[in-house]
């Protein structure tokens, strides 16, 4: 069921503009496939799809074609630039903010980046978790993202 319903995500963001994982999950819906939220989220993660603009101000899902260029510094600088509202941690939690929609797309980013000290991110619609080890690692962290925000 995982690669027909991975499948049909590839083709529908391929033919139509899909702006929101519920965008995503009600054009599944319409194709007869039950999901949650949380499928979507996992399925938008497993396969990398980013979001590219549409020329309008807006963006869509798109389903990367290299998967070594998806994440590149630049490409990092650009997305946490224009996407993030502002981060901040407590303990060994950074939680980083951005515009609605685009947690999922950032969460992404950070995970394959590699960051040692990242053990992982949980994104929601528009915040994200990300776990830290070492704590005392948090406030680089933080840094390390303020710097790509500017």
């Amino acid at each position: 069921m995982k690669g027909t319903r991975q499948g049909l995500i590839k083709k529908i963001i391929e033919e139509q503009i899909i702006e929101t994982q519920e965008d995503l999950a009600e054009a599944l819906r319409a194709s007869r496939i039950k999901v949650t939220q949380a499928t979507v989220s996992r399925d938008i993660k497993e396969m990398m799809l980013i979001k590219v603009p549409t020329g309008d101000g807006r963006y869509r899902y798109a389903y990367p074609l290299q998967n070594t260029v998806i994440f590149s510094e630049e490409r990092m600088q650009r997305l946490l630039h224009d996407t993030v509202t502002g981060c901040d941690y407590s303990e060994n939690i950074v939680v980083v903010k951005t515009l609605p929609g685009g947690a999922n797309t950032v969460a992404s980013a950070i995970d394959y980046a590699n960051w040692p000290e990242v053990l992982g991110t949980v994104a929601g619609d528009d915040n994200i978790f990300v776990i830290v080890k070492p704590k005392s690692a948090a406030p680089q962290i933080v840094e390390r993202l303020k710097s790509y925000m500017m």
